[in-house]
């Protein structure tokens, strides 16, 4: 009987004796660790690994904890937070939760405590991404319209003019939903990438472009040209939504 993968919680902390004592308690839990002393340090991990949750200290020797998060978020990394700190200041609690963070805990704290807050984020976290198609749709997400076309995420369906809808699949969906969120500009094949599978996702471009031609060809067969979704050699694609 095969057993469920161990959380990996990076524990963003300079304090080295406290890090190596909430590794070992997170351990005793039944979760993974990696411990890092510096906000580089997290951002280099972060890269090229996946972890279930952050602790993150608001004070770090290169950085701040509210620096690190932001830049985690505008690098597509959506990896829970829990900040620790030192200071009790209610302003300080307001920005934690403010900016995203899912949860503030104040030194000093009991191990218990701790690891119960945790597992309550881990719970949370578990429920927001059942709802997800792909990393950037949802199936809450109303429907909208795309060159002569509605799109349905709740049915993972397209409407077109002529009164047929269509059945489409999740990675469609995510394409669909980036390139109507980002209309107007050039999108890299990267990020594109990034925003439908996940920013660790060993996707390679020419599994893209087999989706984009199963799109082309969807709206063909109703009589559409996608005209306004254009290809830029090199580089990605572009959505017109004017044109």
């Amino acid at each position: 009987m095969s057993h469920p993968p161990k959380p990996l919680i990076v524990v963003a902390e300079d304090e080295s004796e406290l890090a190596t004592l909430i590794a070992t308690h997170l351990e005793m839990a039944g979760m993974q660790s990696q411990i890092c002393n510096k906000a580089a340090h997290v951002a280099r991990f972060l890269k090229s690994n996946f972890a279930n949750l952050i602790l993150l200290d608001v004070h770090l020797p290169d950085s701040t904890g509210f620096a690190l998060m932001d830049e985690l978020r505008q690098s597509g990394v959506d990896t829970p937070v829990i900040f620790l700190t030192g200071e009790n200041a209610e302003v300080q609690k307001v920005k934690a939760l403010e900016m995203g963070g899912d949860d503030y805990i104040t030194k000093p704290f009991s191990f218990p405590e701790l690891i119960a807050r945790i597992n309550a984020v881990l719970r949370r976290a578990e429920t927001v991404h059942d709802a997800k198609i792909t990393q950037n749709v949802t199936t809450t997400d109303r429907p909208f319209a795309f060159c002569g076309a509605e799109v349905n995420p709740q049915r993972l369906e397209v409407k077109f003019s002529d009164g047929v809808t269509e059945n489409i699949g999740r990675k469609e969906l995510g394409i669909f939903s980036y390139l109507a969120a980002n209309p107007n500009s050039v999108l890299t094949r990267k990020n594109l990438i990034h925003s439908i599978w996940g920013i660790h996702a060993d996707v390679r471009s020419r599994s893209l472009d087999q989706y984009i031609v199963k799109i082309r060809d969807l709206y063909k067969r109703h009589g559409l040209t996608l005209d306004a979704f254009r290809t830029v050699h090199g580089v990605g694609y572009i959505y017109d939504e004017g044109a």
